[in-house]
This record gives C-alpha cells, sequence and structure tokens, in this order.
C-alpha cells in the first residue's frame, strides 16, 4: 500500500501556481506516494481542512502556500502525530527560511519526503476582547506597528508586488501613527511600550532577526518592547533591526517569558497575517505539531 500524503494548497499566495502544485504533485507520486490535492478557496479553509486530513490519517501532510497558510494548517493539525512540511509559496515565507527549506519544488519535497520530522512548540495567543478568541501561531506574534500594516494591506497590490505591498503599507500607516500605550505583564513585572514582537523563531520579514534567542524546539517565549512612541522611534528601531542593534537600544525591553498579558488597544498579527485587537494572553502552547526540515536548521 502506497503512503498517502495530502497536499493543501492556497492559489492565491504570492508564488502559486497550478504549475507548482502539479509538479510538486507529480513528483512526490513518482516517488511511490498516492497524493490528494486540496485547494483553499477563503481564509480558514486550510485549518478546516487539516483538521478533515488527520480523520483520513495520512503519512504526510504539505501546507503549499505563505505563512499565513501553514499557521492555519498548524492550527487545524496541531496536536495529531501526522506530520506537517512545507512548500514555500509566500510573500517572504519567514518560517521556511528559519528551517532552511529551499523554494524550489523539488528540494522541498525531497525535504518532505527524506526529512526526520521533528517536534515543535508553539505559541498561543487569546484575545480577550469580546468572546475568547484563541490560535496557535509558529514564528511569531506581532502587537502595534506591524500589526496595523499587516491590517492595512491591500491583498490585490500584495499578489501583484509582494513585499512592495508591506512597504507601502508600513510608509502608510507610519504617516498617521498615533499609538496607545500598552502594559505588559510578565511575571510579577510590569512593562510599558507601544508596539512588540513576540518570538517563537528568530526571524522576522525574511532574514531580519528581531527575536534572535527565539528556537521552534525551544518552548520560551521572546519578547522585544518598543517603547517609543513617535515616528522617528519607529525608523530608528527599522534602522537598528537592519544593523542587529536594536537590542542595545535604551528604550527596548528584550525578555524571556512564558506567558505575557498585554492590556491596552492595539492591532494584532500572528504569522503575518491580521488577526483582531488587544486585550490579549499570549503563552506557550500546550500541544506540539511534528515539522520536517533540514538538519541544518539554527546552525547560522
Amino acid at each position: 500500500m502506497k503512503s498517502s500524503v495530502v497536499l493543501i494548497s492556497n492559489p492565491i499566495a504570492y508564488k502559486a501556481s497550478s504549475n507548482k502544485v502539479a509538479k510538486a504533485s507529480y513528483y512526490l507520486q513518482s516517488k511511490g506516494y498516492s497524493v490528494e490535492v486540496l485547494f483553499t478557496e477563503k481564509k480558514g479553509d486550510a485549518e478546516v481542512l487539516a483538521q478533515k486530513s488527520v480523520e483520513k490519517s495520512p503519512s504526510l501532510v504539505i501546507a503549499a502556500g505563505g505563512d499565513g497558510t501553514f499557521n492555519e494548517v498548524i492550527n487545524g493539525i496541531a496536536g495529531s502525530e501526522i506530520p506537517v512540511a512545507i512548500l514555500p509559496l509566500g510573500t517572504t515565507n519567514v518560517l521556511a527560511k528559519e528551517l532552511g527549506i529551499p523554494e524550489t519544488v523539488e528540494s522541498s519535497m525531497d525535504i518532505a519526503i527524506k526529512g526526520t520530522p521533528r517536534v515543535v512548540s508553539l505559541g498561543k495567543i487569546t484575545l480577550q476582547q469580546g468572546s475568547p478568541k484563541a490560535r496557535y501561531f509558529c514564528t511569531m506574534a506581532g502587537v502595534g506597528f506591524d500589526a496595523m500594516t499587516v491590517f492595512g494591506l491591500n491583498k490585490t497590490f500584495k499578489k501583484i508586488s509582494g513585499k512592495g505591498a508591506h512597504i507601502y503599507s508600513g510608509m502608510k500607516v507610519l504617516s498617521q501613527f498615533h499609538p496607545a500605550e500598552l502594559a505588559f505583564t510578565i511575571g510579577e513585572k510590569r512593562y510599558a511600550g507601544y508596539s512588540a514582537v513576540i518570538g517563537k523563531g528568530a526571524k522576522y520579514g525574511g532574514h531580519f532577526k528581531i527575536t534572535p534567542d527565539a528556537r521552534l524546539t525551544d518552548p520560551n517565549l521572546y519578547i522585544c518592547i518598543f517603547k517609543g512612541e513617535k515616528r522617528l522611534d519607529i525608523f530608528r528601531y527599522v534602522m537598528g533591526i537592519l544593523t542587529k542593534s536594536h537590542l542595545g537600544f535604551r528604550d527596548v525591553e528584550y525578555l524571556m517569558a512564558q506567558k505575557i498579558q498585554i492590556d491596552g488597544s492595539a492591532h494584532v498579527q500572528i504569522d503575518g497575517d491580521y488577526l483582531g485587537m488587544t486585550p490579549a494572553l499570549i503563552e506557550t502552547a500546550p500541544v506540539t505539531v511534528r515539522l520536517i526540515y533540514p538538519d541544518r536548521t539554527h546552525r547560522e
């Protein structure tokens, strides 16, 4: 009996094409796998398809799309023993870069079938405004400026220009940035700030590192709190991240945590997709996911 693979594809991902998905399916079949390709039609579909795939007990689930697609897949499959692999087709593919997974179809599929599944810890965020809404995330959560940038993205422009849409949205947000102060409670201490990035992985927006000590296999969270509220502060933080000097700034707090309570009003994004508004509780998740990636990961 052939090993079965479920490939969940987001056809509107930035680098997605029916040709790439067909190529991936053909490659897997040539290696003796039976392949079921499932296409999403709207936001949330990948999570539902992943949940239904668990019931079929395939030997492998592959998420074909960007970081948002993978986020939905892990929310549908977390806690199961079914391994997950990635076919990177998104705008920045942060998780693929974190894991050292190439963006070519054959190379990523070769890793998917030859790599060793490893247990990866997740972050969990619960929005507390109205009815509590809980989601898992794999690489990071953003609160404040970067989440406002994601919120303001033009999806059509993103499909055409990729990172250009993020830059345009960021400039637009910066021109009218008037944030409210947020309170971050970590353990017995409270910290004030206007934006933050909470990392489960080290990389952000590509190869940049805001939380450089974060590791997917480490259950700890790392939070970088930005205390400045002015537009010039945001520009300074961006330059600091580009030059890897931001953690030395006096108005940047960098901490390890297992649980973070965020009070105040700010936009929130997880794994590059918009989620909602604070207040929120962010903590290490009680479940894990088995992720396939190369041995060389985290040797930088």
